[in-house]
């Protein structure tokens, strides 16, 4: 039997045995190759050099184990193929973590059983319609932006079956790509609600309490909070440097560059904050004295750290907050609104959008516009009405 056989104007069928079954029959393994390049079709020898090239890599997967028909491949066998040849080498560590989880939690329990080349354009579909919230008791319908991470992955995933000629065409392709819809009201603190925070954490450990002070004095992210060392202090100047974030890994926590080359900056702190970063940096030197030998970080001065020095555990300050919050009786709003807080309490004050946008690090004004928009109308219209008091007393001649 010919190793390559021509099927049609393009197509080529490629052939490899692979020895015999008990029954002493030979056993083969078969792959289609379409040839879209027309300029190889025009030339004999070019397309015979072209079909022996992929005939000899189709051989060496078959007889390397690493190949497996498309006939026999279902999807969850091809997303290990995807993670470990592609997903682990191109992605981002942040895109990939997000990927698995959303192939773990969403697409492989919907779809993962079926053939990959029998995957249609409906079955993607149905798929999304019916994902739901993994962490809720109560069913829920996931988020817009989630519901888009998913259809990124699953597209990803097609995209390298279609490329590496496991099957014709990309069925994600005929898929509407979800779309977000206009960004619900951030849930935030008032200026009352925010003393009410500051006089319950009182009684909470002093780095908690610094914690907080910087999410809303600051505006920053949980990830740069941990991601702050004293080096990124500076008293004189009243500033802090987020130059850095620690954020959930792999294989567990990961310190990196900030979010985006907006997100790297400096940020002005009020006097009063310096004031109460002064004192904890005291009572940060007397822990690591009482600590001795069983202080083992040495080579950074993590201002949220662990007993021993090391750097909190992402994961960690969101915990510390449920409980606070369920313990002191205080309004629950997720941790990372009280970034949203400190953006919104600016806006009350009458500052800048631009200035607040560099604050809190956005890659565009235009996220802040967007994230903010109710909060600066409502600013907006306020100062309209101071203004009317002026107007209102002017004389009409």
């Amino acid at each position: 039997m010919a190793n390559i056989r021509k099927r049609g104007d393009n197509s080529f069928l490629l052939t490899v045995e692979i020895g015999y079954n008990n029954n002493g029959k030979r056993k083969r393994r078969y792959k289609t190759v379409n040839v879209e390049d027309q300029s190889l079709l025009k030339t004999k020898k070019k397309l015979q050099d072209y079909l022996d090239n992929e005939y000899h890599k189709f051989k060496t997967e078959v007889e390397s184990g690493e190949y497996i028909a498309p006939e026999k491949m279902t999807l969850d066998n091809f997303v290990i193929e995807w993670e470990n040849k592609y997903a682990r080498k191109e992605l981002s560590e942040n895109t990939l973590i997000s990927y698995l989880s959303h192939i773990r939690n969403h697409i492989l329990p919907a779809i993962g059983h079926k053939r990959i080349d029998q995957i249609k354009p409906v079955h993607i579909i149905n798929m999304m319609d019916g994902i739901k919230r993994v962490d809720s008791s109560v069913e829920k319908p996931l988020s817009a932006r989630s519901k888009q991470d998913v259809y990124l992955a699953i597209r990803n995933i097609f995209e390298r079956a279609v490329e590496w000629q496991i099957i014709k065409s990309n069925p994600v392709k005929n898929v509407k790509k979800p779309r977000l819809t206009s960004e619900k009201e951030v849930t935030v603190y008032d200026e009352n609600e925010v003393e009410i925070l500051f006089k319950a954490a009182e009684q909470e450990p002093f780095h908690w309490r610094i914690f907080l002070t910087l999410a809303i004095a600051a505006g920053l992210r949980r990830s740069e909070n941990l991601g702050l060392e004293w080096s990124k202090v500076n008293f004189e100047k009243a500033t802090i440097d987020i130059s850095q974030v620690v954020v959930k890994g792999l294989k567990g926590s990961t310190i990196k560059g900030p979010k985006t080359k907006r997100s790297k900056r400096v940020v002005s702190l009020p006097p009063s904050v310096v004031e109460e970063l002064k004192l904890f940096h005291l009572h940060w030197k007397k822990e690591k004295l009482k600590m001795g030998e069983l202080w083992i970080e040495k080579e950074r001065e993590w201002l949220f750290c662990n007993e021993d020095g090391t750097h909190f555990y992402p994961t960690t300050p969101t915990t510390w907050w449920r409980r606070f919050t369920k313990r002191a009786g205080v309004r629950y709003i997720r941790l990372h609104d009280l970034r949203h807080t400190s953006a919104t309490l600016l806006i009350n004050q009458g500052v800048h959008a631009k200035i607040i946008s560099e604050r809190l690090g956005h890659s565009d004004i235009r996220v802040t516009m967007n994230t903010y928009g109710h909060a600066l109308e409502k600013a907006d219209q306020e100062a309209a009405n101071k203004l009317d008091n002026l107007f209102s007393k002017k004389q009409i001649k």
